[in-house]
């Protein structure tokens, strides 16, 4: 699972904001960090203070504290979600030629 973070107060505000989670005090923090990773629709996060995500690094977070679906979260959330997410909704509109279509006027 890869995580990622976010240390903007107003991003950590919205995030909070849309799932609802009061156990979260975030004036315990000195400087707050979201850490989050997504698997299978659910977001898994926690808190921590900067300076102790700074000395050992995003690569060694290896859990989380709350868990939520991705529907409750923002957008930006799923933006850094690195699957590939192919939009087929673009690729119906290649299949859809309309200058190949003999549209003939009605016949009265």
């Amino acid at each position: 699972m890869q995580f990622y973070q976010e240390s903007t107060p107003k991003k950590i505000k919205e995030f909070l904001d849309l799932v609802e989670n009061h156990k979260v005090d975030i004036r315990h923090y000195k400087s707050p960090v979201l850490v989050w990773a997504i698997q299978d629709g659910t977001v898994y996060y926690s808190f921590w203070e900067s300076d102790t995500l700074d000395r050992f690094g995003l690569d060694n977070v290896d859990g989380w504290d709350y868990e939520e679906d991705l529907l409750f979260c923002p957008d930006w959330v799923a933006d850094n979600e690195e699957e590939d997410d192919d939009d087929l909704d673009d690729d119906d509109d290649l299949d859809l030629n309309l200058c190949d279509l003999n549209l003939k006027p009605p016949v009265k």
